[in-house]
């Protein structure tokens, strides 16, 4: 019998190379705990002990014989009865936990010699056996926790580690984008701040380097109220120092024979995929075609969406910002606008989504960019203003359609300009990037009820609305124009066919519980509004302290005066402060000279008002759903 347990995610089975179900989550458990102590007798109190996070039942012994009684009959006699105890025979290469830790350490020996880069394959693999968190699906609180817990942890280690090697092979560009989504969601990794910085500092981004130390140095005083480590900041003083030993070493090419040195190509030498040729002769060209699925449910916005396409096909600027409030369909619309002019960009579509991340660079973007267009990766240039010439050079007079959306800063993106005719850019920002020249802003508003109620219909049925029309209005205004807040509201009825309008309108009348309920799956208005605070926050200290002290009375309107007082700073100092949260929609003006906090980022405030830390930071990298960012 041949067989294959992977517990690296969800625990799956297979025998003889087909997959089979190996049953109910407690019988799942009792696999994945045997599997666990493979070739080795687990006692039945200690499998009960994996089953039940709390006292096992009177009946657990006769359980745990059913299960695996049930399991025997697809295991055959691999699971062999013991006094009081089971046992599961397996050999090393069946177990992908198993073979998970001897890539590891294969890989761990080779990163200590003197070809660090060798242990690039092997480290890989070894995170190819993950599908997710180990476990996946598994009760927790019970004795097999700590393993899990184990597990992920070195799961984390070998990404560090495959991150050194790749250090090593010179793949720091590469790195980038993986190494910021590792902090997003392990914010806590010095070793992988040390990683970031070093990457960027050696993609000749300094700057970008030393804001990276500075974001990791505010997360850990502000989450652990402690400073970096030695080595850590042993870097950071080699970057302030400019060391020698930071810079890579590629090692010893072959000696060849040439009479000159290349120059770069032109164009990228790209195979485009079947059926897309390069337009005009010359070396060819990848045509890409990255933009997201459009919307089914998008609702209204047809005006904006027509200043959008009419930008686009601009014969004279082809730039538009589309920006507003957070979760104002920003993205969605957009995109659907992009699909729309689609047909005019024969040379391609580019999306790149920066995720409101202040520290992501134009040369990051240009990069990503010039990957996209078919340059190969080992051919994008180190240097920012090399770049930007070759993206300008490689565009010049295509029908190429770029949209960037998360943008934070109009420098992130000034070098995507169009030089001339033919391009087009559609940036999606919170904020209007006022100092780019010659753009056509298009800005969004609150959704009008009219449209708001036509989404929920959408979403949870027109005829389930009209059961309670004065509930439904009384969710629209809660939800105050937001179509983040709506689609998560209709979302929410469409999973409850139970729950009628005024339920849910109950339930959001409390502002203490608003954020809570506007969160379903990885749609979220409370992560939507962190990201923007983050990005805000990045650039200006006093906004956080600012929006910190309103939350703590987030209905009262603001007097710059009196608040300028309390914050220590001058007069005009707030003024800067407030110009820059209106212009990321997160205050507005109210009453001559006053500003108030919108719904919604009013019960935000407040949270931030009731804790003693910060916890959103521009490096956590909350997701923010392209329908409603």
């Amino acid at each position: 019998m041949k067989l294959q347990i992977r517990l690296l995610g969800s625990v799956e089975l297979c025998v003889d190379d087909q997959a089979v179900t190996p049953g109910a989550a407690k019988r799942r458990v009792v696999l994945a705990g045997l599997a666990l102590e493979a070739n080795r007798s687990v006692s039945l109190p200690r499998m009960a002990d994996m089953v039940w996070a709390d006292i096992p039942p009177a009946s657990a012994v006769a359980n745990l014989r059913s299960h695996a009684a049930g399991l025997r009959r697809t295991l055959g006699d691999r699971l062999i009865a013991r006094p009081n105890a089971y046992e599961l025979r397996l050999s090393p290469h069946e177990l992908d936990v198993t073979e998970f830790h001897r890539l590891a350490g294969e890989g761990r020996a080779l990163l200590a010699t003197t070809d660090p880069a060798s242990a690039v394959a092997t480290l890989t693999a070894a995170l190819a056996h993950w599908r997710g968190a180990s476990g996946d699906g598994l009760p927790r609180g019970t004795a097999l926790d700590n393993r899990w817990a184990s597990l992920d942890e070195q799961r984390l280690q070998v990404f560090e580690e495959l991150a050194d090697a790749r250090l090593a092979a010179g793949e720091h560009g590469h790195l980038l984008p993986e190494l910021r989504g590792h902090l997003a969601a392990h914010p806590l990794r010095e070793r992988a701040w040390g990683q970031l910085m070093l990457a960027l500092y050696r993609c000749g981004d300094v700057p970008a380097a030393l804001t990276v130390y500075r974001n990791a140095r505010a997360i850990l005083d502000e989450q652990l109220g402690i400073e970096p480590g030695e080595e850590l900041v042993t870097l950071h003083r080699a970057m302030l120092d400019r060391a020698s030993e930071l810079a890579y070493t590629p090692p010893p090419a072959p000696v060849t024979t040439a009479t000159a040195p290349p120059s770069p190509p032109p164009a990228p030498a790209a195979t485009a995929p079947a059926g897309q040729a390069r337009p005009t002769g010359g070396a060819s060209w990848a045509v890409p075609r990255e933009l997201p699925a459009d919307l089914a449910t998008f609702i209204g916005r047809e005006r904006e969406t027509t200043e959008v396409v009419t930008a686009l096909r601009s014969a004279t600027s082809g730039t538009v910002v589309v920006t507003g409030a957070f979760g104002s369909g920003k993205t969605a619309l957009t995109v659907r606008a992009a699909h729309a002019v689609a047909a005019d960009f024969p040379d391609g579509q580019v999306f790149v989504d920066l995720r409101n991340q202040t520290s992501v660079t134009s040369g990051e973007v240009l990069a990503r960019v010039l990957r996209a267009l078919g340059v190969a990766a080992a051919d994008v240039p180190e240097n920012t203003d090399e770049r930007a010439g070759w993206f300008r050079s490689l565009v010049a007079g295509r029908r190429l359609l770029l949209v960037v959306d998360g943008v934070t800063r109009a420098a992130q993106v000034r070098p995507l300009l169009p030089a001339g005719p033919g391009p087009a850019l559609a940036l999606v920002a919170q904020r209007r990037l006022g100092s780019l020249d010659g753009v056509q802003q298009v800005t969004l508003r609150p959704l009008a009820a009219a449209a708001a109620r036509d989404l929920l219909a959408v979403l949870a049925g027109r005829e389930r609305l009209a059961v309670d029309p004065a509930a439904t209005g009384k969710l629209v205004r809660l939800c105050v124009g937001s179509v983040l807040a709506l689609r998560i509201a209709g979302t929410r009825l469409a999973a409850r066919p139970d729950m009628s309008v005024g339920a849910l309108v109950g339930q959001l009348a409390d502002r203490r519980e608003r954020l809570d309920l506007l969160d379903y799956e990885d749609l979220s208005v409370r992560h939507s509004l962190a990201t923007v605070v983050a990005a805000v926050r990045a650039d200006d200290e006093v906004a956080g302290r600012l929006l910190t002290l309103l939350g703590a009375a987030p209905d009262a309107l603001l007097q710059p005066e009196r608040v300028a007082r309390q914050l220590g700073i001058s007069g005009p100092r707030l003024r800067r402060t407030l110009d820059d949260l209106a212009d990321a929609h997160l205050v507005h003006p109210d009453e001559p000279g006053g500003y108030r906090l919108p719904a919604l980022v009013r019960e935000y405030a407040a949270e931030l008002a009731a804790v003693p830390t910060v916890a959103a930071h521009p490096a956590t990298g909350w997701r923010v759903d392209q329908a409603a960012a």
